[in-house]
């Protein structure tokens, strides 16, 4: 006769094996046969009994009750500040149970999201159902994927949408989280891999129609291979990070640094005051203060932190989300110069003259405590005499000294004359499920311009300070534009009427000439986007090249650090230059310094990408509902394929396929960059206006096709099919055509009026 297995050995059957619960399916496993079976049956009702097991029809299984030790997800604390979790694997029948954590003096302080495995205790008379004791905190940063789930006769699965993502995940039935068929899911690991050797998940969201505006940036995401998860020690270190005191700082606690950002703004990273300058010898001056987040005093060498900070390069920013550089406890919370809380910092002091001009600076490394956390709205509103309750006590001892010094600031600025465009950025708006509500062009307040002006100040002190101490560092550096690009952009502004100057040295004020005459006109938008069309991209580097379109020889970042990787680099340099303690620069940060630059680069362009891929989706899903309406716009672009339109009203870019420009065959020029009718003469140009009917709106791709409808107000000739005359001869207006495109080849304009 088999032995009988002991009751652990069959509870542990049963949880291994939850559709194999039927008693023979248990004398089977355990190799019970005959009369052993009734000593079985007997086993079996003990642990009914004793309330492990309930009978149903013929199989055993677990009751309505949870394991004597589970896996709990902590949903936080009530409102008298008792801790309450919930089971992270509930296959009961009944409403799911609730747990109130008990912990002791020796338990790590647990919050909301914590996963722990605990142990459990059954109560009654209550209004929970157990009572858990922890034995350890485990993995609350489960792996994350998104993909599209298909559902199976056991569950299902999920394909993921990351390119590099080529291993399907299994899903159990009960934790499909009523996926459909076909939609896109995000979820997380759920255990360790399932049957056939593939890792199980668990689905936490729902996104609905991979097309959908909720899942817009996710795809962005995981298309461009943005880390959107940090690991488990990343965010272990964060938790464990505690507030830095005032030991080896400058006490600044009392002066009145205030914050200034966006009205959604989750962090702030910098703040500022300012005052007259009392010294005598500088009549009219300005003293201003910035101070930055001291992130290099949390995200040290060799840490977890700074490896996934260098690894990210920096925070992406998407209209429903944001990607950070650092987890939310250090980003959001002890990096965050939050209002009437002490906080660690980096502040310049500045001393300007009475015309902007900086005399001096020096660094401190401090600690602040912000009077306030104000909006740019909102102090725009208190100088021009709309004041609330926030801004009143300090219109007059913050606000109005630090416009005074923006105001001598304007006059530096246009003496140095830095790159002057004028390009409204778009705002999209969303509703709470992720529908485009609105699409409108951002306000541009001197509340925005005055920090710009100040930060600015502040990287160029930061720059010139480490370049006199000789201490490496990575500059932010924009080159000077190309001569093809230069060229580019002077038979552009040539053919609308202007002139930019050839055969000089290019300044800034020479490009600067160019915008304000062109400032006002039907031209204006034209000039502006080819003039930063002919800019190339900024970089970070150890050279010490300069910044052409600030018109600034030293210039590095210094003013981010919570969603920059190099405004780090920055402070630790400058923690090594003035000796402040050993979280500088290490030998390893100098020997990197050239890669890092390349590398932050890199992520700061794939960001960029994605942001903009991300828009493009969402305006095709804004503009999705209103194909066959008509749109004015202006022709922004010229390819092989058709012409490119940036629409008026939402700022979006649409293509006209050359098929839809007419009956005629039109001719590419890169040069002249146009498109040419080739019977009818008609050149199609960069900046021309034109009237456009939607055909077709693609919000999973950000596609947009338009059909031409007016060019210059005029509607499109009508030319021959394919600009061929019957029997296939050359039709004789092509071949006039031809020689004048030849003879005029470098002078042609396209001929507007100017107003």
């Amino acid at each position: 006769m088999s032995k009988i297995p002991s009751k652990p050995e069959i509870l542990d059957w049963i949880a291994a094996n939850p559709t194999l619960t039927a008693k023979r399916d248990i004398a089977k496993a355990f190799g019970i046969k005959g009369a052993a079976r009734i000593d079985l049956k007997r086993v079996l009702k003990e642990l009914e009994a004793e309330g492990h097991l309930e009978k149903r029809k013929r199989s055993y299984g677990d009751p309505d009750r949870l394991p004597p030790v589970s896996v709990l997800q902590v949903t936080g604390p009530d409102k008298d500040g008792d801790l309450f979790a919930k089971p992270m694997e509930w296959a009961g029948e009944g409403v799911e149970p609730v747990v109130l954590v008990i912990p002791r003096a020796s338990d790590p302080a647990l919050g909301a999201g914590d996963r722990i495995l605990a142990r459990l205790t059954l109560v009654t008379g209550e209004d929970y159902h157990y009572e858990a004791r922890l034995i350890r905190r485990i993995g609350s940063n489960p792996q994350k994927v998104l993909g599209i789930f298909r559902k199976t006769t056991e569950g299902g699965r999920i394909v993921p949408i990351d390119k590099g993502g080529d291993k399907e995940w299994t899903v159990a039935s009960d934790a499909t989280y009523g996926a459909k068929d076909g939609e896109l899911v995000e979820a997380e690991q759920a255990g360790p891999k399932g049957r056939m050797g593939l890792p199980r998940a668990r689905i936490v969201d729902r996104l609905g129609d991979p097309s959908a505006p909720k899942a817009v940036s996710l795809i962005a995401i995981h298309q461009h291979g943005i880390p959107d998860a940090f690991p488990d020690d990343v965010i272990a270190e964060a938790d464990a990070a505690k507030p830095v005191g005032l030991k080896g700082r400058e006490d600044l606690r009392d002066m009145p640094l205030i914050t200034i950002d966006p009205s959604d703004a989750r962090d702030h990273d910098d703040a500022c005051y300012a005052h007259a300058d009392e010294d005598p010898k500088n009549e009219g001056g300005h003293v201003v203060w910035v101070a930055i987040a001291d992130v290099a005093a949390y995200v040290t060498l060799g840490s977890a932190l700074d490896r996934e900070a260098r690894k990210r390069g920096n925070s992406t920013y998407f209209p429903d989300r944001v990607v950070p550089m650092l987890p939310d406890r250090l980003s959001g919370d002890l990096c965050s110069l939050h209002e009437g809380v002490p906080r660690a910092c980096i502040a310049v002091r500045m001393v300007l003259d009475a015309k902007g001009q900086k005399i001096n600076h020096s660094f401190h490394r401090g600690l602040m405590r912000s009077p306030a956390s104000l909006h740019y709205e909102e102090v725009q509103h208190a100088i021009e005499g709309r004041l609330n309750d926030r801004t009143g006590p300090l219109l007059e001892p913050v606000l109005k000294p630090i416009y005074a010094a923006y105001d001598a600031l304007k006059m530096a600025r246009t003496e140095r004359e830095p790159l002057d465009l004028d390009l409204p950025e778009r705002r999209i708006e969303l509703d709470p499920d992720g529908t485009v509500k609105s699409v409108n062009f951002k306000e541009r307040l001197d509340a925005h311009r005055l920090i710009e002006e100040f930060m600015v100040l502040a990287n160029v002190a930061a720059a010139e300070t480490l370049v006199e101490k000789k201490t490496p560092l990575l500059f932010r550096i924009h080159e000077e534009p190309t001569q093809a690009k230069l060229d580019a952009l002077r038979e552009t502004a040539q053919a609308a009427g202007y002139t930019l100057g050839k055969g000089q040295v290019l300044h800034t004020r020479h490009l600067n000439k160019l915008l304000n005459d062109a400032a006002g006109s039907d031209d204006a938008e034209l000039i502006n986007l080819s003039t930063l069309r002919s800019m190339t991209q900024a970089y970070y580097g150890p050279a010490h090249i300069g910044h052409f379109g600030l018109a600034l020889r030293s210039y590095a970042h210094f003013t981010s650090p919570i969603r920059r990787y190099s405004d780090l680099i920055v402070h630790r340099a400058l923690i090594t230059a003035h000796g402040w303690g050993k979280d500088g620069l290490s030998p390893q940060d100098i020997e990197e310094i050239e890669q890092t630059g390349a590398h932050i680069s890199d992520t700061e362009r794939r960001s960029m990408t994605a942001e903009r891929d991300t828009t493009d989706r969402y305006l095709a899903a804004y503009l999705s509902e209103r194909v066959g309406n008509e749109f004015s716009g202006r022709i922004s672009g010229i390819a092989r394929f058709g012409a490119f339109v940036k629409l008026d009203e939402t700022g979006a870019d649409g293509l006209l396929p050359m098929r839809s420009l007419g009956r005629e065959y039109f001719h590419f020029d890169p040069e002249a960059n146009t498109l040419m009718g080739s019977d009818t003469g008609i050149l199609i140009g960069i900046g021309q206006r034109v009237t456009v009917r939607l055909a077709e709106a693609v919000p999973v791709t950000g596609g947009i096709a338009l059909e031409l409808l007016t060019l210059e107000g005029k509607a499109l000739p009508q030319g021959g099919r394919g600009g061929r005359s019957p029997a296939g001869r050359t039709n004789p207006k092509r071949k006039g055509v031809k020689a004048k495109r030849k003879a005029d080849k470098v002078k042609r304009k396209v001929k507007r009026t100017r107003r």
